[in-house]
């Protein structure tokens, strides 16, 4: 890939540790993670974004998870709009 004429490295599909976002992503337990601060990341951002995407797929009655990405039996919608009054 190329970014305003400098050569820039694809990630690793694999990164090790990997990246983590959401809440919980400073002490993840056991498992050996990074924050997404780490790769230079803004991590509540991130979430936020991450956030309403699935809420603008929920309004559209699409899908939020799918067998390819969770492996769930079929694809799942969720969510529900409540607006507020007035």
């Amino acid at each position: 890939a190329r970014h305003l004429g400098v050569p820039v490295r694809p990630a690793s599909p694999h990164p090790d540790p990997p990246p983590l976002a959401g809440e919980g992503r400073e002490g993840a337990g056991q498992v050996q993670v990074r924050p997404v601060e780490a790769v230079g990341w803004n991590g509540d951002a991130l979430e936020a974004q991450a956030f309403a995407y699935l809420a603008v797929r929920s309004i559209l009655g699409l899908p939020l998870s799918l067998p390819s990405t969770t492996g769930a039996p079929h694809p799942v919608r969720g969510g529900r709009l409540f607006e507020a009054p007035g």
